[in-house]
């Protein structure tokens, strides 16, 4: 039988293109199993998708899962979100980087890979995609300037916590000045004296036409920027003091509103901890 040699490509391809580890690019995936199937999901995202749906793909370098218990999921905020409906929604969250200027190529094999999981029946049907966008890195701030880990490890460093948070600009021609006011004037402070070590920054990004059916159409595209806070204490612990009132100090500025702050605790891989708080 003559060898399949469409594998001597990846030498090729291995040769060109960038290769750092800027994490230029994110997936940044919000996911409400159904009802009933939360240990299910739980399992199958954990021992087939997050490895042959996610790390096994070129260019996505790194990546966690987070959770969010019934009582983490109840101090969301605000009320009426255009993120989530209801704001409770979404147990588990899942955070990826992707190599700066490998987006396109990613998301080549990320359409063609998903379509064969689909045929080969290896995607967990029960689920609702509550948030889901590819998104550009547009900045990171950290709260001690060049002392400790870079974004480039933040999926890897033990972090105790993270913090999702979905502002939308009035306008398309403000996002710039509220991402310069994040910052620049925001954001600096609001970490001083914080348990969050860092802040990333992104944009979404469109979906590729192709998409799977079951992922919905990003939205708010021009306006939005998503935010990652990575928390050195659980968010329970620090939740009052530095997490409360943001939507208020971003609507003081003008620039946009907060449509959602959602706290998150790391998963531990290949159990089902926390998966009898979700309800």
């Amino acid at each position: 039988m003559a060898r399949d040699t469409r594998s001597d490509l990846y030498a090729e391809l291995a040769a060109v293109g960038p290769y750092g580890v800027h994490p230029g690019h994110a997936l940044i995936t919000m996911v409400e199993p159904h009802p009933g199937h939360e240990r299910a999901y739980n399992r199958w995202y954990e021992d087939d998708h997050y490895y042959a749906g996610a790390m096994a793909m070129p260019w996505m370098y790194a990546g966690r899962r987070w959770v969010a218990t019934r009582d983490l999921r109840l101090l969301r905020y605000p009320a009426r979100s255009a993120v989530a409906e209801p704001v409770t929604a979404g147990c588990y969250l899942s955070t990826y980087w992707i190599t700066e200027g490998r987006y396109a190529d990613h998301m080549k094999w990320t359409v063609g890979i998903n379509k064969r999981l689909n045929r080969d029946g290896r995607v967990h049907q029960e689920r609702t995609h509550v948030f889901t966008a590819f998104q550009d890195h547009e900045a990171t701030v950290y709260r001690d300037g060049a002392v400790g880990p870079r974004d480039f490890h933040a999926l890897d460093h033990p972090y105790q916590g993270l913090v999702l948070e979905v502002i939308d600009a009035e306008a398309p021609d403000r996002r710039a000045a509220l991402l310069e006011w994040l910052c620049s004037r925001h954001l600096p402070g609001a970490l001083a004296g914080s348990p969050a070590a860092m802040v990333t920054l992104f944009r979404p990004t469109p979906l590729p036409g192709d998409r799977m059916t079951y992922v919905k159409k990003v939205e708010a595209v021009d306006t939005r920027l998503t935010l990652l806070w990575f928390l050195q204490d659980d968010p329970r612990a620090c939740w009052e003091a530095h997490f409360t009132g943001r939507d208020t100090a971003v609507a003081a500025s003008g620039l946009g509103r907060v449509e959602l702050v959602a706290p998150f605790i790391p998963t531990v891989p290949g159990t089902d901890l926390y998966v009898d708080l979700l309800r």
